[in-house]
């Protein structure tokens, strides 16, 4: 028979791991820099890092332990999210930044999930999706409606002689 802690411990990995993949699945659709397994592995290792350190409690190691792990997860996260931002500084553009912000997601999603914060962690996935989904085609039609023009594509795409620099 399994130890209840366990099997807590990998529901809680298990979850993070698929936050992270429905998030990256939508990237990946996209034709996105990041995907599936990159996001999948953010959010793993962010829930892995968390339950870690709530098992230092057990230890007697000081209770503040866990928000410097997820102060060090974040800071960690937010360089990689870093590398996928793009400057064209001939058109005046930023690319990138919503595959940036997915990362940064997806290792919130894995903190919440090592925490065992299924509710909150299950509709953040839900509205995360939405955003990602619905997003861009509610921001082309606001554009639209405000200038009169179309964009020829969301803000998170590179422009085509710099594609090989994202993949």
């Amino acid at each position: 028979m399994l130890d209840d802690d366990l099997v807590e411990a990998v529901l809680r990995l298990g979850a993070a791991t698929a936050a992270g993949m429905a998030i990256g699945l939508n990237r990946d659709l996209a034709d996105k820099p990041m995907g599936m397994r990159t996001l999948a592995l953010v959010s793993l290792g962010s829930a892995l890092a968390t339950l870690a350190t709530t098992n230092f409690g057990a230890l007697g190691f000081p209770a503040d332990a866990i928000s410097r792990t997820i102060q060090g997860i974040l800071t960690g996260v937010g360089f990689i999210g870093g590398g996928v931002i793009l400057r064209d500084i001939g058109r005046r553009t930023v690319y990138g930044l919503t595959t940036a912000a997915t990362v940064w997601i997806a290792a919130v999603l894995g903190v919440t999930c090592g925490l065992g914060a299924w509710r909150i962690a299950m509709a953040a996935s839900a509205i995360t999706l939405v955003l990602l989904v619905l997003g861009g085609p509610v921001e082309r039609l606001v554009h639209l409606l405000r200038t009169g023009e179309a964009l020829e594509a969301d803000g998170d795409k590179a422009p085509p002689e710099r594609d090989h620099m994202t993949r």
